[in-house]
């Protein structure tokens, strides 16, 4: 063998093959490169990453394509005649030398490319400096705090330790310069990477210390396709749902069907965001979001069911004496609305009917009229006999007017809490805007 590589020499070709052959056949591969010195090989790492995507919230992990580049010296593969790398892809003759035995301890499924042969490379470069290399896709586990979904920032981790040596066979160690590479033109659809970290760790067991590195990737959630699908579109809802309040009081159909409309459809959008999260045990802030705007449209209905209730109470009128025990008169409390009400409730008894007041009742439809201080028309129309026709009218006239003075006023009521909801809801929904927003982005 030896006769045939001089005879190459001289030729100017030289027979790396060989030369391999040649440096394999004393060759250990169960031996560390260093294990005759009794000391740690160092096996510098490098990854270059292809893809990174697919990073699921309800199966917490990501998926990668990438190339693992280890290095390390191993000099019994150096040899005086052997001035230039060489590349050898045979899995076969990779089998023959020896190869850092690494895992990924956080990785949960893990492929080997065969396309369209193995993607493995060892390049022996002069002075037995070896450099080994794996094209794999990988899924690994990523633990994602999801508290602030979808304005969070996640770091997920990709590990690399030995698997069999322990510290003081083998040391990992990140390249000196730029160990994680990512593919210039790559893009990932949900966040955004803000910066690479390599570090390292150690892991303990019963039977030793293993080197491990870790490389972390600290990402920012993309908000514009949440912003487009969940909170412009429930926004646009919760003004809709304002609308009520510059529709007439007497339209019902309309403002309960809108009312309705837009609080299940803000149900309907939180369940479309919930079907794509997992079940966690914390409030996230899509949950505040939502439950907030689930509320402002709960609240319009509410007001309408007041002030709907507000323009069409009816009441109640029992006429009572003044000055007696029970009650207020609603002449009285109606006087700056109508003051000729008040003139006739303030006749002396001989020149009309005595003089009444009306008090709100909860029980009872019928007008009931009881004696004043005077007149016998009065008192024998309440007692059921005959009286002047002039003073019964008059007593109608007034429970009539009380009635309606009553009804006009609830009527004003009503129009101005809508008037107040016209600037109160906005301004609300607009100072939780300003808190959420402030609250979870800083």
């Amino acid at each position: 063998m030896l006769e045939v590589i001089h005879t190459c020499r001289e030729s100017g070709k030289v027979n790396y093959l060989g030369i391999l052959d040649t440096l394999l056949e004393g060759y250990d591969r169960r031996a560390t490169p260093t294990n005759h010195l009794n000391n740690a090989t160092t096996v510098n790492c490098e990854l270059y990453i292809r893809s990174f995507g697919s990073i699921d919230p309800n199966s917490m992990d990501y998926q990668v394509d990438l190339y693992l580049r280890q290095a390390w010296v191993d000099t019994r593969l150096n040899h005086a005649d052997l001035i230039e790398p060489l590349d050898l892809n045979d899995p076969n003759l990779v089998k023959n030398i020896w190869k850092p035995e690494v895992y990924f301890p956080n990785a949960k499924h893990a492929e080997f490319q065969f396309v369209t042969v193995p993607n493995v490379l060892v390049r022996i470069n002069p002075q037995g400096e070896i450099l080994y290399m794996l094209r794999l896709k990988l899924v690994f586990a990523c633990m994602m705090e999801l508290s602030k979904f979808p304005l969070d920032s996640q770091v997920c981790t990709m590990e690399i330790a030995s698997f069999s040596k322990t510290m003081k066979e083998l040391n990992l160690s990140w390249k000196s310069e730029t160990p994680i590479k990512m593919y210039k033109n790559m893009r990932m659809p949900q966040f955004e990477m803000e910066k690479i970290v390599p570090t390292t760790c150690q892991e303990s067991f019963q039977i030793g210390n293993y080197s491990c590195l870790v490389a972390e990737f600290h990402m920012r959630r993309a908000i514009g396709f949440h912003l487009v699908q969940s909170y412009l579109p429930t926004i646009l809802i919760v003004v809709i749902s304002w609308v009520s309040f510059w529709m007439d009081v007497d339209s019902v159909p309309g403002r309960t069907t809108l009312g309705v409309t837009t609080l299940l459809t803000v149900s309907s959008k939180s369940s479309g965001i919930q079907a794509g999260l997992p079940q966690v045990s914390y409030v996230k802030a899509i949950d505040v979001w939502m439950g907030a705007c689930t509320a402002f449209v709960f609240c319009a209905l509410l007001e309408f069911t007041f002030v709907n209730y507000l323009w069409r109470r009816r009441p109640h009128m029992e006429l009572r004496t003044r000055g007696g025990s029970n009650g207020a008169c609603l002449a009285d409390q109606y006087h700056h609305l109508n003051p000729t009400l008040t003139s006739l409730a303030q006749r002396s008894p001989g020149q009309a009917p005595s003089a009444t007041e009306v008090k709100i009742s909860q029980v009872g439809s019928a007008v009931v009229t009881t004696p004043g201080s005077a007149t016998q028309g009065t008192s024998d129309m309440l007692k059921g006999g005959s009286a002047s026709p002039g003073a019964a009218d008059e007593a109608a006239h007034v429970t009539a007017q009380l009635v309606k003075n009553f009804k006009q006023n609830s009527k004003i009521k009503a129009r101005q809490i809508d008037e107040y909801c016209r600037g109160l809801f906005p301004l609300l929904f607009g100072l939780f805007n300003i808190f959420y927003w402030c609250y979870y982005m800083l």
